[in-house]
């Protein structure tokens, strides 16, 4: 069958079923309750065919939600066989083991009929704004603290919401209307998808669309494999480590390239831990198999067929292979390593062609608090984002989510749905590791509540004592920072309870450098330390550049003519080095 479709027809067929789960997305992002998916983008998007295959994505969407939702599939169709399904019934689950590996992420699964037989599901994860138990942190023992665990279960049944599951969902969680309204919101983003896909079939004629996902899949599996033959056999190895929860944790990683197949062995990382930061082997496998794409095959249409060619082992009970009942809730802290320390690996057969260590893990702090005059209670989840390694030929992204992929949110945003301030938001200077290519840069932010109440937050940060290293020779980034009115040393993966006039500072880390700092054109020096970058004194001390100031100390605007380099001890000080 995949040998009858014509490539000119395939392409055109292609991009028409990527409009249909784009506006799947578009639906779900305009629905939404939530900040956290209308804002933060945390969210994924898919098509799949009756064998529930993943024949193709949205354009926005994080890895450890996309691909562990293309397993996560799977596990329902398990549970509800294809027969026992009918027009208008709705799946939900979010259990950790068989989706993204915590239960605030809801996977919503829509089976779609045309003339009574079902021709394909379309399916959404997204992280709930709460879910109850414990608020969001890495502070669990078990997954039964971390809130409501929902079985593969039938959101919807024959179009009748299931009032009884909503009864349950909405007496477990602090935001009960946003926690909803994402489900309902999911529901009609799927529902959006199966009425665009019906008419994308009606359109070309089609009864069925296996044939066509037949093709895809095939293409995408055979350009994998192609790419992966392209690489040098062997077996490579790295390692990093996290700062973990109370003692810091191993990553290693063997990536074995066999041929025209990749093993990715994570065997020698620490053990599974007795705090919620363990990883589910299926969110391991999502980000593995992300970072092979993402280092040898970019390009491609991302579906079932692209991680064929990818084997993920990790030893039971590992930190990334965790046992039930393990706590997962800050699963995100560890699991978004995997790139970064798979590229490491990596780089020792793709030289010149792959990033250094980034800030990895998004920032997700969680705060908790009531109004001061109406004292309704708020719980709000701000994501940050530091920066990514430089590449071999370009500086790295400044305050840019990789590899989650997710947005920031506007300062607007936040100071409108809650009674938190944020007294400062900034790129942060001499952050970005040095190299003749500089790591992004992090970023500075300070909040404050305007209330006279007690309030919480759980920061869930990490590289606060790892920061990230570079490649070639290139420095390692700035470490993070958790500040209490400007004291360090509080646990940044528990929950704080403030006082009410406390400012808490979020200082995220930088990416590290790419390449010998001394080999930096002397202009790009100047133009970092112009733009706030890099600072007079980092200039000197890292690139071996002697910028001086010309202006006042007073002056707010500082245009580039204040800047002037001293070109005879620049020299001096770079001959020297060498």
């Amino acid at each position: 069958m995949t040998n009858t479709i014509d490539l000119i027809t395939l392409e055109v067929l292609w991009n028409r079923l990527l409009s249909v789960v784009n506006e799947q997305q578009v639906t779900l992002m305009r629905t939404a309750f939530s900040t956290v998916v209308r804002e933060s983008q945390d969210l994924a998007c898919g098509v799949f065919d009756t064998r529930g295959a993943m024949v193709a994505q949205s354009l926005t969407g994080t890895p450890g939600h996309i691909n562990a939702m293309a397993t996560g599939v799977r596990h329902c169709l398990d549970e509800y066989p294809p027969e026992t399904l009918q027009s208008g019934d709705v799946l939900l689950t979010n259990d950790p083991w068989q989706t993204a590996g915590q239960i605030n992420d809801m996977t919503v699964l829509t089976p779609v009929f045309k003339d009574a037989r079902l021709v394909a599901y379309f399916a959404s994860t997204c992280h709930a704004p709460d879910i109850g138990g414990r608020l969001l942190s890495g502070e669990a023992r078990e997954i039964y603290e971390e809130g409501l665990r929902i079985p593969i279960t039938k959101l919807f049944i024959r179009d009748e919401p299931n009032r009884e599951l909503l009864k349950i969902i909405r007496a477990n969680v602090r935001t009960p209307d946003e926690t909803v309204g994402d489900l309902y919101a999911q529901t009609s983003s799927n529902a959006v998808g199966a009425r665009e896909l019906l008419h994308f079939m009606d359109e070309f004629g089609l009864d069925s669309i296996d044939p066509l996902a037949d093709a895809i899949i095939s293409r995408s599996e055979q350009a994998m494999r192609e790419a992966i033959r392209a690489l040098p056999n062997g077996r490579y190895e790295n390692e990093a480590w996290s700062d973990g929860f109370d003692e810091p944790i191993r990553i290693k990683v063997a990536v074995t390239v066999a041929d025209e197949d990749i093993f990715i062995d994570f065997a020698g990382s620490s053990p599974q831990s007795p705090w919620g930061i363990n990883v589910v082997l299926n969110y391991t496998h999502a980000y593995a198999s992300f970072a092979i794409k993402a280092a040898i095959t970019p390009e491609i249409p991302h579906n079932a067929g692209s991680f064929r060619p990818v084997h993920v082992s990790a030893p039971a009970g590992s930190i990334l292979n965790c046992i039930e009942p393990a706590a997962v809730a800050s699963r995100h802290l560890i699991g978004h390593f995997l790139p970064s320390v798979i590229f490491g690996a990596m780089a020792q057969a793709m030289p010149t062609q792959l990033i250094a260590c980034g800030a990895d893990p998004i920032w997700i702090a969680v705060w908790r608090g009531s109004w001061s005059t109406s004292h309704k209670p708020f719980t709000f989840s701000l994501f940050q984002c530091g920066g990514t390694g430089a590449r071999a030929s370009k500086d790295g992204l400044n305050t840019t989510g990789f590899p989650s992929g997710v947005a920031g949110v506007p300062t607007e945003v936040m100071e409108s749905y809650t009674p938190l301030v944020q007294y400062r938001r900034a790129l942060r200077t001499d952050s970005g590791g040095a190299g003749t290519y500089r790591g992004g840069l992090g970023q500075w932010t300070e909040v404050r509540q305007s209330g006279a109440e007690s309030w919480a937050v759980s920061a869930m940060a990490d590289r606060i004592h790892f920061p990230a290293t570079g490649l070639a020779h290139g420095k390692q980034g700035a470490p993070g920072e958790f500040l209490l009115n400007g004291e360090a040393g509080s646990q940044p993966k528990a929950v704080r309870t403030l006082a009410s006039d406390t400012h808490v500072q979020l200082n995220l880390p930088g990416g590290g450098g790419y390449g010998d700092p001394f080999q930096r054109p002397i202009e790009m020096v100047l133009h970092d330390v112009v733009n706030g970058y890099v600072s007079l004194e980092a200039a000197r001390r890292e690139y071996g550049v002697v910028i001086r100031y010309t202006g006042s100390q007073e002056q707010l605007v500082r245009p580039p003519e204040l800047y002037v380099v001293d070109e005879a001890a620049t020299a001096s000080l770079r001959a020297a080095d060498h």
